[in-house]
């Protein structure tokens, strides 16, 4: 199946790193969200990023343009009746998403494949609210999704053999390497990754080293090119958190118990990189700046 265009539902980080990356690779994009302002400020953020990219001589300008006429922003969630994909990016909340199936499936053609982009939720659990539960496919992309060559691509209970291999197809389409993964909490990478980002941040808390320290040693001592909590500060830190909670009430295993650090920065808006401060500060344009913003002066 030759996929000519997908529609993306959600114009926030996720779903601005996937559009970038499936126009990149020649296919055309629709950019849906609440309004179509909060579209057209994700197709900024796309722009934005490919800015940095030429300045660094990964990208020219005619790419550039190139990818973002392919990017078309809108908020009338009825244009997904014409659709041949649909990938939902909204938050990794289970019942919006549930809600957003239900809406989908009943505007989309029955032939419609629908991508969940979640990092922790039940592929069944969101397809049970459709007609079409065969049809019904995860596609975890990492962040930043232009830059980390794999994609996970998770089965449901009654996902397809066609819709599977539809999707790998695709996955390999936009450059993404896709692993198969069989529906279970946290699949793979975020069920390794959470306890390890869980266990240095109740390091940082305990004050055994300095948030800098902490990920210094990850990078030189294991090879990591981020250490875990610039890596969480990228990612979202509700996001994070929101992870280890699905975790812990699916698993009730203590290791994804959010660590309280983790709860006090998030209660008080200290998210990451879109906030400007998490465990590091940052500047507008995302690039941290060189104090250590919860582990004390250095």
């Amino acid at each position: 199946m030759t996929i000519h265009k997908v529609y993306i539902i959600g114009a926030g980080v996720m779903g601005t790193g996937i559009a970038e990356t499936v126009a990149s690779n020649g296919i055309e994009v629709c950019l849906i969200d609440k309004t179509t302002k909060l579209a057209q400020r994700g197709i900024k953020w796309v722009s934005e990023n490919m800015d940095r990219e030429i300045d660094r001589w990964g990208l020219t300008s005619s790419d550039k343009r190139a990818i973002l006429s392919r990017i078309i922003p809108s908020s009338d969630i009825s244009l997904v009746g014409e659709a041949e994909m649909v990938i939902e990016a909204i938050p990794d909340r289970l019942n919006p998403k549930r809600e957003l199936f239900a809406e989908l499936d009943k505007l989309c053609p029955d032939e419609t494949i629908l991508v969940t982009n979640t990092s922790t939720l039940s592929i069944s659990e969101i397809a049970s609210v459709t007609n079409r539960p065969a049809k019904i496919i995860g596609m975890h992309f990492i962040n930043p999704v232009t830059k980390v060559q794999m994609v996970e691509v998770v089965r449901g209970l009654q996902t397809s053999d066609e819709t599977y291999q539809s999707i790998r197809d695709f996955a390999e389409t936009i450059n993404k390497q896709p692993i198969l993964v069989h529906e279970y909490p946290g699949y793979v990478t975020t069920r390794i990754i959470v306890p390890l980002l869980n266990e240095a941040m109740h390091i940082l808390m305990e004050g055994i080293s300095t948030a800098e320290d902490i990920d210094m040693a990850m990078k030189l001592g294991f090879g990591f090119n981020i250490g875990p909590l610039a890596l969480a500060d990228m990612m979202g830190l509700d996001e994070v958190m929101a992870w280890m909670e699905n975790l812990l009430a699916e698993l009730s295993e203590h290791k994804y118990n959010p660590c309280p650090l983790l709860r006090k920065m998030v209660r008080a808006g200290h998210l990451g990189v879109k906030t400007g401060q998490g465990f590091f500060k940052y500047d507008t344009e995302g690039n941290r700046v060189k104090t250590d913003a919860t582990g004390g002066d250095k």
